[in-house]
């Protein structure tokens, strides 16, 4: 569902300023629909930042591996939350970050498996979701992955002992349990990675709106704006 944001601009403007296209994937609380309008906490950063630079713009809620592919190949494209990893790197440029991702292994309660290292999961079938950044950090390293279309088939699998292991972002792990009422029969064992997430821009996007952008951010970031965008959705909860 896209949200355009169509303010008015000068005649002597319009022609040199383009419309960015941001994509992202429902991930509550940071990227979802609220009131038929994308939202959440890390959409609100960005669309104060775009709207500081004074950029057009119009945000578009996909499936991640769309949204990713999308941002990789579409002029005037970028997808959030984006994991800065260095196998992306040359693919974007980037604007950010905007925030810190904690990638944890979960694993059924009454499993009763000890994970002191990342080494400790060799072997063990490790649930993902396509395109997602721990899917290519773990194939990189030599893990067995399962990927699935949406990591919210993930719980079930861990109960159904279909994969052993499930990885996934601290807290979009933590909504989805809560959102499922799996609390506490699926736990967190081992945090493995600690990774900065930002937005990921096509590279036809040029230089000085990166810039832009970058140093909208910083402002934000100098001026309380992040902290007061993260304050307002630190006790969200995922809706009855």
């Amino acid at each position: 569902m896209a949200d355009f944001r169509n303010s008015p601009l000068p005649a002597s403007r319009s022609a040199a300023v383009l419309e960015l296209h941001l994509t992202t994937e429902h991930s509550p609380p940071a990227s979802m629909l609220v009131e038929g309008r994308v939202g959440g906490r890390e959409t609100d950063k960005l669309r104060e930042m775009l709207e500081r630079s004074d950029i057009p713009h119009s945000f578009d809620l996909l499936p991640w591996k769309r949204a990713y592919t999308l941002a990789q190949h579409a002029p005037h494209t970028c997808v959030y939350s984006t994991a800065r990893t260095p196998e992306r790197d040359a693919l974007f440029k980037w604007v950010g970050p905007t925030d810190v991702s904690e990638w944890v292994l979960m694993g059924r309660a009454d499993a009763r498996l000890r994970l002191r290292s990342l080494d400790d999961a060799r072997g063990l079938r490790i649930g993902t979701y396509n395109g997602d950044a721990r899917e290519e950090y773990l194939q990189a390293r030599g893990f067995r992955v399962e990927p699935v279309a949406s990591d919210a088939l993930n719980p079930q699998k861990l109960l159904l002992k279909r994969i052993d292991l499930w990885a996934v972002g601290m807290r979009t792990g933590s909504q989805l349990l809560a959102q499922q009422k799996l609390t506490g029969k699926i736990v967190p064992l081992l945090v493995f990675h600690r990774v900065k997430v930002y937005l990921a821009c096509n590279p036809s996007v040029p230089d000085r709106l990166i810039e832009r952008m970058n140093s909208s951010l910083d402002e934000m970031r100098q001026d309380g704006s992040f902290q007061r965008l993260d304050r307002k959705y630190e006790k969200w909860t995922t809706p009855n």
